[in-house]
């Protein structure tokens, strides 16, 4: 699994983007259950991800009402099919509103041009 750590901070929120190769819904709720076996990650407010998988699209929003969504639309405008991303958000204390959304979007983009790239 690829992570990406403290790519976006807003108002003390903090996210990280994280993905792997996977191919349906129970082979994602195991990465996510794997990714959540770091300290850091099982602390976190939210794990958001999404996946294209054989079995259809698969979300979780991790209570960031919307998230998993936002998710699945980046990957199918992608192409990205059989490939899990989990978004991951620390609550900073302060409401966000809409800008949460832009972060989700904006951390997958992230992690979407990464793999593009090579690295």
């Amino acid at each position: 699994m690829r992570t990406f750590d403290k790519i976006i901070t807003d108002r003390g929120s903090k996210y990280a983007v994280s993905g792997a190769p996977c191919r349906d819904g129970g082979e994602a709720r195991a990465l996510v259950e794997q990714l959540r076996k770091a300290k850091r990650f099982a602390r976190a407010t939210h794990n958001s991800w999404g996946l294209l998988g054989a079995d259809g699209p698969v979300k979780n929003d991790d209570g960031e009402s919307g998230a998993g969504m936002i998710i699945l639309q980046q990957l199918e405008a992608a192409g990205m099919e059989r490939h899990l991303v989990i978004v991951t958000r620390w609550y900073g204390g302060k409401h966000l509103g809409g800008d949460r959304f832009r972060h989700v979007r904006d951390a997958v983009a992230y992690y979407l041009a990464a793999l593009e790239a090579g690295r």
